[in-house]
C-alpha cells in the first residue's frame, strides 16, 4: 500500500466521524460578521479574526497559503498539478490533452481558463476527469476530491500551512450553489477543517509543535 493509499483510508475514517457545524455568516449594517468579528464590508476584507482565518488567495498571510490558488505542486493518479484549483478547472474540459494543460496552472490564471471551453458542465451536471464522465453531485466525486486533498498534502509546504493553522477556516467568498460551482463554500470549508485537524491529530504535529 502506498503512502498516499494508507493515509487517504485513515483520512476518510476519521472524516466519517468529523462533527463538522459550519460557521454562520450574519450580515449587518457595515458590513458581515462571523462569531462577532468583521468579515468583510464594501472596503475591505479581513484575512483573520481571533476566532477563525479566512482563506483568500489575494489576502494576506496564512490565508492565502491555504487557498486551493495556491502554487503548490503534487501529483494526483499520475497527472501532475500546479494547484488545487488547477484539478478543479480542469475537470471543466472534457478533452483529455487541454484538461492536462489546464491542470499546470494556477492563481486567477486557472480559474480564467474556464472560459475558453465550450462545454457546459452545469448544464448536463458532470465533469470529467482523465477522459471518464463523472456525476458532480455523487459518491464518486467525493471520493475522488478526498483523494485529491490527500495527494496535494504530499507537498510538505501545503501539510505545513494545515499545520500550523490554529482557528477553523471559514471562505466568506465561497458560492454556496452546489448546481453553479464545482467545490461550494461548505464542501471547502468542510474539506479544509477536516483535513487539518486529521492531519493535527497525528503525531507529526507534536514533533511540528516543540
Amino acid at each position: 500500500m502506498s503512502n498516499i493509499e494508507k493515509e487517504l483510508k485513515e483520512y476518510l475514517e476519521f472524516k466519517n466521524n468529523y462533527d463538522f457545524v459550519q460557521k454562520i455568516f450574519e450580515q449587518r449594517e457595515d458590513g458581515v460578521y462571523c462569531d462577532g468579528f468583521l468579515v468583510y464590508n464594501e472596503s475591505e476584507k479581513i484575512s483573520e479574526s481571533e476566532a477563525w482565518i479566512n482563506v483568500g488567495y489575494k489576502l494576506k498571510g496564512l490565508s492565502s497559503n491555504l487557498s486551493n490558488l495556491y502554487p503548490y505542486e503534487f501529483t494526483f493518479r499520475g497527472k501532475k498539478f500546479s494547484s488545487i484549483e488547477g484539478f478543479f478547472q480542469g475537470i471543466k474540459f472534457p478533452d483529455k490533452d487541454i484538461q492536462e494543460c489546464v491542470f499546470s496552472y494556477f492563481g486567477m490564471d486557472a480559474v480564467n481558463l474556464r472560459n475558453v471551453t465550450n462545454y457546459d458542465w452545469m448544464k448536463t451536471g458532470e465533469v470529467y476527469f482523465d477522459g471518464k464522465c463523472i456525476d458532480r453531485n455523487s459518491e464518486e466525486y467525493n471520493l475522488l476530491v478526498d483523494e485529491l486533498y490527500i495527494s496535494a498534502v504530499q507537498n510538505p509546504l501545503y501539510r505545513m500551512a494545515l499545520l500550523k493553522c490554529d482557528r477553523p477556516v471559514i471562505h466568506s467568498i465561497g458560492n454556496d450553489d452546489i448546481n453553479s460551482t464545482v467545490f461550494t463554500r461548505y464542501e471547502f470549508e468542510y474539506e479544509i477543517n477536516s483535513l487539518k485537524d486529521y492531519l493535527q491529530s497525528k503525531e507529526e504535529v507534536k514533533v511540528y509543535k516543540k
